[in-house]
């Protein structure tokens, strides 16, 4: 790419809508909430494997050239900005978009993953006139049930945990950056601030009290309203939890970034 890219991934409902949302403020920056590169470029790579017998008659720099070439046709018209990818699949993949773009970094959003689970849960209470993707149009289902769907391995919160705690443990983890979504909601100029000086961006004055984003007719296709809404003043708001207390606990210490000893590859930590 002509311009610089970085890449937003993490777990859901940690702030990755928010964070992009605050950046294409600047118009020096192009980001916005998950697009199709992740997918595309999934199926790039599946396209170019083995799994493709016609794939033998590809060369290594041929198969860089075509995965790279995700970014560079989608983002044809951001010339001149550095460019922000949103997208979960991102941190699983932190091996090649470190050898394809060894000045990027991953920003993972993360937060409490019982706090996750409640913020889901939420939606759900909150939308009684449709099913919901993220639940798998399950018609019927309960709490206890929704949540044993999110955490496994390839749900909507499970994929994602594990594709961080992976990435935080691996030797791509210098091109990793966990941002903890307390420390965005409640110092979001400091967050922002580390994020330019990292990157090398010119300062910018945003406004954190007139954040604007819609995604509401992705959000309905869904099933799912207010999936990525976000409210136009950042601040950290307390509430009380709606889960049942043992599921609340059973997700409540799984924190891996807080542990003591635990960040064995320096990856920093806001």
């Amino acid at each position: 790419m002509e311009n610089d890219i970085h890449f937003i991934s993490g777990l859901p409902r940690s702030g990755t809508t928010l964070l992009a949302a605050i950046l294409k403020q600047n118009p020096a920056l192009h980001a916005g909430m998950s697009g199709p590169t992740g997918a595309i470029f999934e199926a790039m790579q599946g396209a170019l494997s083995s799994e493709n017998e016609f794939s033998f008659f590809m060369d290594d720099a041929q198969k860089e050239a075509h995965l790279k070439a995700v970014f560079d046709i989608h983002y044809q018209g951001q010339k001149g900005k550095t460019v922000f990818d949103t997208h979960r699949v991102w941190s699983a993949k932190m091996p090649a978009l470190k050898a394809f773009y060894p000045n990027s970094y991953v920003f993972c959003c993360v937060r409490n993953v019982a706090w996750i689970m409640d913020s889901l849960e939420r939606l759900f209470a909150a939308n009684v006139l449709d099913l919901s993707k993220i639940f798998g149009f399950e018609r019927s289902n309960t709490v206890y049930s929704r949540v044993d769907g999110l955490s496994g391995g390839k749900g909507l919160v499970g994929f994602s945990y594990n594709a961080v705690k992976g990435a935080f443990f691996s030797e791509a983890a210098d091109r990793l950056v966990l941002i903890r979504y307390e420390t965005l909601t409640s110092d979001p100029a400091g967050t922002i601030k580390k994020i330019y000086d990292l990157i090398g961006a010119k300062p910018f004055g945003h406004d954190f009290n007139n954040i604007e984003f819609s995604a509401d007719q992705f959000d309905a296709r869904s099933g799912t309203p207010g999936l990525h809404t976000i409210r136009p003043k950042v601040e950290a708001k307390e509430r009380q939890t709606i889960l049942p207390p043992d599921l609340f606990n059973r997700f409540n210490a799984q924190s891996f970034w807080d542990e003591p000893g635990a960040n064995i590859r320096g990856v920093k930590i806001w």
